[in-house]
């Protein structure tokens, strides 16, 4: 079998004293903590579409990276080839998942009853490449939104013919997800919005990118598929303004018409920050009201205006995280996908261990360190401190709806000023500085 990353034999854990830059230094996937190793607390995947198929183009320029795997003259080869070198970066990078779109993993053909025999094609690789290396599939999707036919949308299309064959697309990759044991099937609407109002039908969108969900609903009852559903939030980019802008957004969308107890939620970091949000932001939303399903992991650049999908790097983001998904009972069906690529000019095959590897590394650090923080519980403390006048007796008849405004009122005249309290905010970010 034609080998496409010999530059590595097999990612390790060697230590935080190691000076091997492919080996992990923080990630010991046997390694306990809390009473689970880190593989079972991380569930890690690998993407399939920035890992394997992001060429290193962008907006302003063509591909910038060559890889061995992409070299052949027909597009199905091209497509095996490709299959066969992500399950062998899997097996060499030490994940247990993978997640992937439907036109990912196979080209589109002339017509849809010829791309899905690509499809089967192509699953029926990728199915015996799994029970060969025992890697699983986290979660899969469909691209709607990268052909013409998707330019406005796909249950928001204004042309029922695109909403059928939308439906049609999401009826295979629901199917070939269950096939290949898929943990779960993710809704990113690419391009689920508008640029302007003024050829926009808002409500009548909103009314079929709902009735899309409820079909999906209904297939996946039909054919027995027991994964989770997500819906990935994302405010902006393409479209101007996506109905699925944020955690809160589809929240509520989902509560409408009837979804919620269909759906949770898939986060990206990136996303959040598109929407002014930090990633904790979106996490705590979805924690809180239980709706956190997985996490697409990555980063953005605060100073740039578009999704960069970085791998992440930042202590503070995973440590925060992982605290969130932690005391939030951590993950069932979900788990940590690296929706990231490498940058423009990191054209070598290694960049995309590197890459991977510092990732890995950095949420086990973070782990590790949220673990601590969960022992401590000093921020548990902080905060139950903080709201602890809802504790008392006074307390618990306000939040239990006892006291009506009259009584609220009388209590005042009878009590006076309240008594200020510091947030202590300063003295929390330096206990957390001190956890890091």
């Amino acid at each position: 079998m034609r080998e496409f990353f010999p530059e590595v034999k097999k990612v390790k854990y060697e230590g935080p004293d190691s000076k091997n830059p492919l080996a992990f230094k923080h990630y010991n996937p046997k390694q306990k903590v809390m009473g689970k190793t880190m593989a079972e607390h991380l569930r890690f995947a690998v993407c399939y579409w920035h890992t394997f198929k992001g060429l290193g183009a962008d907006q302003f320029g063509a591909n910038t990276i060559v890889r061995s795997y992409d070299d052949a003259a027909d597009p199905m080869e091209r497509a095996e080839q490709t299959m066969h070198a992500a399950f062998e970066f899997f097996t060499k990078l030490g994940v247990d998942f993978w997640c992937f779109h439907d036109r990912d993993i196979a080209p589109e053909a002339d017509t849809l009853a010829e791309t899905n025999k690509r499809l089967d094609k192509i699953v029926a690789l990728a199915k015996k490449l799994q029970r060969d290396t025992g890697l699983k599939c986290l979660w899969g999707t469909t691209n709607a939104f990268s052909h013409p036919r998707f330019m406005a949308g796909a249950g928001t299309n204004p042309n029922p013919h695109v909403f059928a064959y939308a439906a049609s697309q999401i009826k295979k990759a629901m199917e070939i997800t269950k096939e290949l044991g898929g943990q779960g099937y993710v809704f990113w609407g690419g391009r689920e919005g508008y640029d302007t109002l003024l050829n926009t039908d808002m409500k009548r969108e909103l009314d079929h990118l709902a009735l899309l969900l409820q079909l999906a609903v209904d297939h996946k009852k039909k054919i027995g598929f027991k994964g989770q559903l997500y819906i990935e939030p994302k405010p902006k980019e393409p479209t101007k303004h996506q109905y699925d802008f944020d955690a809160g957004n589809c929240f509520a969308f989902l509560q409408k018409y009837g979804l919620l107890p269909h759906f949770k939620l898939n986060i990206e970091a990136n996303h959040a920050t598109l929407a002014a949000h930090t990633f904790h932001h979106e996490l705590e939303f979805c924690a809180v009201n239980g709706i956190l399903g997985s996490v697409d992991a990555n980063r953005g650049d605060l100073l740039l205006g578009w999704d960069t999908d970085q791998f992440p790097t930042d202590l503070y983001d995973t440590s925060l995280a992982m605290y969130i998904i932690l005391k939030a009972g951590g993950f069932t069906t979900g788990g940590l996908n690296f929706d990231a690529h490498v940058r423009r000019q990191s054209i070598d095959n290694l960049d995309l261990f590197y890459a991977h590897i510092g990732a890995m590394d950095a949420f086990a650090r973070g782990l590790k360190i949220a673990s601590k923080l969960m022992r401590s519980k000093v921020f548990e403390k902080a905060v139950n401190k903080r709201y602890s006048g809802w504790d008392t007796d006074f307390g618990k008849k306000v939040a239990a709806g006892k006291m009506d405004f009259t009584k609220l009122e009388a209590y005042i005249l009878e009590k006076g000023e309240p008594k200020l309290q510091s947030g202590r905010q300063e003295l929390l970010e330096n206990i957390l500085n001190e956890y890091i």
